[in-house]
């Protein structure tokens, strides 16, 4: 976070998971909204993934700004992304799929991740018009299945995770846009660039047969490096906004 101004971390939900979903330690970490949410959810695997993602993404966000993981506030915007309260400049994603959980954080601009399993079996004649772009699909036909499974599997990782970088999920159309041959630069539906710079994308294998896509945009504004809690807050506004409210108390 401190040399590229984005990190990316990931690991498996059931090492976070804590040893009871009860108790006074649990409560604080999660805060009052993820607690409330967590006890409308029915099926016990969803809740325990649901707590294990909050821990992890509140550890994350914690360590970037160098504060204990109970004081991050977690809430989420309209679509239900999720964003750290009173710190607006550091975006935030997640993703997870099966027992992998991907977190990723960037102080630059916007990011967005995600996750599916590399073996993940797409019919590429059921989504080619939708996931894909004319460019792309004069590219995938050449290839062998095999190579096209590979293919399409980080395709998708990495539209998801641009899409989700925009905000827009899955409303935005997969086939208004696409990627070159080495899934690095952002194209036009004809294949033509797309962008100068500011956007850029990645996949990963990681063990266990997951694949992760990465999109990560530098909106130009430098950013400040040093991530501290007492650095990110604007201190002269905290300190009107105190001293409003003592003089509102008295």
């Amino acid at each position: 976070m401190a040399w590229h101004g984005h990190v990316v971390v990931h690991a498996v939900w059931r090492d976070w998971l804590p040893t009871t979903l009860t108790g006074d330690r649990l409560r604080p970490l999660l805060g009052a909204r993820d607690w409330q949410r967590l006890h409308f959810m029915a099926d016990p695997q969803a809740r325990d993934r649901f707590v294990a993602s909050r821990l992890l993404l509140k550890h994350t966000v914690g360590a970037v700004l160098q504060t204990p993981p109970d004081a991050v506030e977690l809430t989420s915007k309209a679509g239900g992304r999720p964003y750290v309260r009173g710190c607006d400049q550091i975006d935030v994603s997640l993703s997870h799929t099966e027992d992998l959980l991907v977190v990723g954080l960037n102080r630059c601009g916007r990011i967005g991740v995600d996750t599916e399993r590399g073996d993940r079996r797409i019919q590429y004649s059921a989504v080619e018009r939708q996931l894909c772009t004319p460019a792309e699909r004069r590219r995938l036909f050449a290839l062998s299945e095999e190579a096209q499974q590979h293919d399409l599997v980080r395709t998708w990782v990495l539209k998801e995770a641009y899409t989700k970088a925009l905000g827009q999920g899955m409303r935005m159309g997969f086939a208004q846009f696409g990627f070159d041959l080495d899934q690095l630069a952002l194209l036009t539906p004809q294949g033509a660039p797309a962008s100068h710079g500011e956007w850029s994308f990645g996949t990963f294998e990681l063990d266990g047969g997951y694949v992760v896509g990465v999109a990560c945009h530098d909106a130009g504004h430098g950013g400040e490096g040093d991530t501290a809690i007492s650095t990110m807050l604007d201190e002269g506004f905290l300190g009107e906004v105190v001293d409003r409210v003592g003089r509102a108390s008295h």
